[in-house]
């Protein structure tokens, strides 16, 4: 029986991982160095701690850790009360879950207050509960995250079905013990056991969730 849907945020319900790259970009610019694709691939699905690191041994010690993450977050704040941008088929399938009765979690590496400003656009009602990246002591690939939306859910995630878009993510969920639908967005995901691959969120509905369970 299915007790729960656990859906990750960026790039998986919202198309976000384009805005995180600009801001990235943005503040790289700043410390005086370039960005690319390749090192937004090295970071999908981390931590705002681990893109702090990561920027910082590209550029050395030119600036605070405490600084560079403010400018990453204000940059995204800034991108974010502009506009929420949704993934193909994410609003349909969030509320195909919520009219079945069926509890769900937003479950993201992303600091609480820039999930606020995404819940703005996902819909706060279409969710029971959430969890964000500044809320656990561990984030993705541990599963803490996963294993926290479960316990809120009083599920156990051997019978939730959790939405990844990223290898961090996906790794968190299938430690955590839930079946995983993997829709990769920058990075590619192979199959795997317990883990089902799908190219949108158009292909999946609620049936399907069911069936993996």
């Amino acid at each position: 029986m299915l007790q729960a849907v656990l859906f990750d945020m960026d790039g998986l319900l919202v198309d976000s991982e384009r805005l995180w790259y600009e801001t990235e970009a943005e503040v790289m610019a700043g410390l005086g160095a370039t960005w690319g694709p390749e090192h937004q691939e090295s970071l999908v699905g981390g931590s705002i701690d681990r893109t702090v690191a990561y920027m910082l041994a590209l550029t050395g010690p030119v600036e605070a850790p405490g600084e560079v993450a403010r400018r990453l977050l204000d940059g995204m704040a800034e991108r974010l009360r502009a506009n929420v941008p949704m993934m193909p088929g994410a609003k349909e399938l969030l509320d195909e879950v919520r009219e079945a009765g069926v509890p769900s979690a937003l479950v993201s590496s992303t600091h609480r207050n820039l999930m606020e400003y995404a819940l703005d656009g996902i819909g706060r009602d279409r969710l029971t509960t959430t969890v964000a990246g500044d809320e656990v002591a561990h984030t993705k690939p541990h599963p803490e995250p996963y294993l926290t939306a479960a316990r809120l859910l009083d599920a156990d995630p051997r019978q939730c079905v959790a939405l990844e878009d990223s290898p961090n993510g996906t790794a968190s969920a299938t430690a955590a013990g839930c079946h995983v639908v993997a829709v990769p967005s920058v990075v590619p995901i192979a199959d795997a056991p317990g883990r089902t691959v799908v190219t949108s969120l158009l292909d999946v509905d609620l049936a399907r969730l069911r069936s993996l369970v």
